[in-house]
């Protein structure tokens, strides 16, 4: 017999269990019982649940029966109380009081059941699976962050009630009185939906705090499989509620469609059956549409509720609009809210996407809206079960292909050419690859100094393994003082006659260097390199061409790996340390970021320059590199410049090299080095100010600031939407 008791739960006079037990067969019959210290029967409700990851785990399937429970029984203080769990002649009792519940709350306690919690069979499958794929150092990477994970003072569901708003702030929100107070239509297509699941999602709209709302619910269930008892009830009983029975199913659009047609209000909601909205969810919606009557487009963050409806988990903490992670992946999907106005001329849902119909409808509201505008707040909880596309992807293998032509057809109206759109790192995670207009000649900018060595294996894999060969390189000599290194130049240029060597005859600064070189270039294109540089992906030039190429966008970085295959750079995220810092730093190649952010194509705030593409138009528009940043931020400043132009900045995860700088080497190591260092922390926090004080707007409020791994913010050092400071650093 296994068993588990994950969750208690002491409210008032009563405690509560939720777990699941099992014999060594499905069919084997698991009891329940409740004692009190006398062990004595006491009287207790008791519902099973399901628990199909626990069915998958130690059965290898899915069966037809709950392996869960979830037990509550009356409580006195002081007192000892037993859980008696029997299998055939197995049997286990657990003991409850206080005292042994608070230590089993505490934060050692959890660590322990966490570490209990990977010592399974599913674990050890994983585990092998993983490293016949990539090989043990990458297991033991994987394997040490796993244990790292461990020291999280709490999980997302306490993070979750640590945040979400108080009693008292949500009987405000009903007090509330907006300038404007548009009406608001819960569009609801309904299927054979599970009549508790339904409950649920109408009841979390009762309980909203901004009441001027309708719900339009369409019913494609098969005849005399409806919902309509129901949605009868609650029509009778509030005038709010809307229904139609449609007596067929006219699939997922069809549905959503006829639900639209009944609203009537100001903005569309859009909200699946089975799932459930925040008691705020409303009234911030309403609140960001008064802060700015052009935003047409409003989307939230959102977490998955599991099928018992007591554990929310995996909370997806989205960035501000970025427009090329949404051509990745469908990020914004709940909870949605679109101006009417723009839905009549947008249209609403289209057959031929079903199973990406969101996706597409996301699409055509974006591209057409005035403003669009992100809540960093869980507004929305999605029930995940075994057949979602949110737990089980090859469950809906058809929707991930209609993804994939919703993003061609996007394309094709805001007219961008891509040669074709296929699977990234896992099904839902798309890879565009876009044609490239002509052959445009591309400069590579290598400062060098002595790395002779390194840099022969730079300029090798771009001429000799990578695909694209319009190249010139413009090596900038800084201050060599071994005879090898003019050696091997003379050596260089005359193999390759498109590499040329200039002589920067100044002190070092990483900015004045560059702009040296830029001088000397002739392509379109300029593509600054690091010396301890190498590609790994042949088509490395193409990929960061593809984003180079268009006129929205003025500088993209690469993915960039450490030797040991750990990930250097993903993506710069302002605030990071303090000022800036690279994203997922550490994480093996192989293993899953958040959200496989570090494996989408998307916009951030800023790239590194250690291998970065922009246009010669946008180098002379933004003036180049700073030069009073000589050698900490010009790249990041850069960027922000960029931006300033009204320019993405995207990060290109298959354009994707080696950057062996080490992983150990300091900023700074000499007090002359820490004070340039500190001054020049002072001029980028001079000259961007405000994303300092906002916060980077590809990154989220909830997300913690002192690490790169996107974990949630530790509450005990950082206050939600406040920045984090360098300690030393005005």
């Amino acid at each position: 017999m296994k068993y588990s008791v994950d969750v208690v739960r002491i409210r008032e006079n009563s405690i509560t269990l939720n777990g699941w037990a099992i014999g060594k067969t499905p069919e084997e019959q698991v009891k329940f019982a409740v004692e009190d210290e006398k062990h004595r029967p006491l009287e207790h409700r008791f519902v099973t649940t399901r628990r199909d990851d626990v069915s998958q785990i130690y059965f290898g399937r899915i069966v037809d029966r709950d392996l869960g429970f979830d037990i509550q029984f009356p409580y006195e203080r002081g007192k000892n109380y037993y859980l008696v769990i029997t299998c055939g002649r197995r049997k286990a009792t657990v003991k409850y009081n206080e005292e042994l519940i608070a230590k089993r709350s505490s934060v050692a306690h959890k660590r322990m059941q966490k570490i209990k919690d990977l010592m399974n069979m599913e674990t050890v499958h994983v585990a092998m699976d993983f490293w016949k794929e990539n090989g043990l150092r990458a297991l033991i990477v994987k394997s040490k962050h796993k244990l790292q994970g461990l020291d999280n003072d709490y999980d997302y569901g306490e993070w979750y009630e640590l945040t979400k708003p108080a009693e008292e702030q949500l009987e405000e929100q009903r007090k509330a009185v907006f300038d404007y107070m548009p009406k608001l239509s819960i569009v609801i297509p309904v299927y054979k939906t599970p009549e508790r699941y339904l409950k649920e999602m109408l009841d979390s709209i009762l309980a909203q705090t901004y009441t001027k709302w309708e719900v339009c619910i369409a019913d494609g269930s098969p005849r005399g499989e409806s919902v309509e008892r129901i949605l009868k009830r609650y029509a009778q009983k509030d005038e709010r509620f809307k229904y139609v029975i449609l007596g067929e199913n006219k699939g997922i659009a069809g549905n959503t469609n006829a639900a639209m047609d009944m609203a009537g209000g100001d903005f569309i909601v859009l909200a699946d059956h089975d799932d459930t909205l925040t008691p705020d969810a409303l009234y911030e919606c309403v609140k960001a549409i008064n802060a700015d009557p052009e935003y047409d487009v409003i989307y939230s963050d959102e977490d998955k509720l599991d099928m018992d409806g007591g554990s929310l988990f995996d909370p997806h903490f989205k960035p501000d609009f970025n427009i090329d992670l949404l051509r990745s992946v469908n990020y914004i999907c709940h909870l949605f809210v679109v101006n009417h106005d723009l839905v009549d001329a947008v249209g609403g849902f289209r057959h031929e996407f079903d199973g990406a119909q969101d996706y597409d409808f996301i699409f055509r509201c974006t591209e057409a809206a005035r403003k669009i505008y992100h809540i960093p707040k869980v507004l929305y909880h999605w029930r995940c079960h075994q057949d979602s596309t949110a737990s089980n992807p090859e469950s809906k293998l058809y929707a991930f292909e209609a993804g994939a032509r919703a993003i061609m057809a996007h394309y094709g109206r805001v007219g961008i050419r891509a040669e074709k759109v296929e699977k990234g790192v896992d099904y839902g995670i798309y890879h565009t690859i876009y044609e490239i207009e002509g052959e445009p000649l591309v400069s590579v900018i290598i400062p060098n100094k002595d790395h002779h060595t390194d840099l022969d294996l730079c300029i090798r894999s771009l001429i000799e393994r990578g695909t694209w060969k319009n190249l010139e390189f413009i090596v900038v000599e800084n201050n060599s003082t071994e005879p090898e290194t003019f050696e091997y130049y003379k050596k260089i240029s005359a193999e390759f006659p498109q590499v040329k060597v200039v002589t920067w005859e100044r002190e070092f600064n990483y900015a004045a260097i560059n702009n040296f070189g830029v001088t000397f270039a002739s392509g379109e294109y300029l593509l600054f390199l690091n010396n301890d540089t190498e590609i790994i992906e042949p088509d490395c030039i193409h990929e960061l061409l593809g984003f180079a190429q268009r006129p929205d966008v003025g500088a993209v970085g690469a993915r960039l790996l450490y030797q040991d295959d750990t990930i250097q750079h993903a993506g710069v995220v302002v605030g990071f340390g303090g000022i800036a810092g690279h994203t997922f730093i550490g994480l093996h190649k192989a293993e899953n970021s958040y959200f496989h952010r570090a494996m989408c194509a998307q916009d951030y705030s800023a790239v590194t320059a250690a291998c970065m593409m922009s246009k010669r138009s946008v180098f002379d528009a933004v003036g180049g590199f700073s030069e009073e940043l000589a050698v900490a931020f010009n790249d990041i400043d850069y960027c922000m410049k960029v931006r300033a132009l009204g320019k993405l900045v995207v990060y290109a995860p298959y354009a994707l090299l080696y950057h062996y700088e080490s992983k150990s080497r300091g900023l700074e190591d000499t007090p002359e080095k820490v004070a340039r260092f500190n001054r020049e922390v002072k001029i980028f926090a001079d000259k961007w100010p405000e994303i300092l004080k906002n916060g980077d707007p590809y990154y989220n409020p909830n997300l913690t600031l002192r690490k790169s791994n996107f974990a949630l913010r530790d509450l005990k050092k950082e206050k939600i939407g406040e920045p984090y400071r360098l300690e030393g650093i005005e």
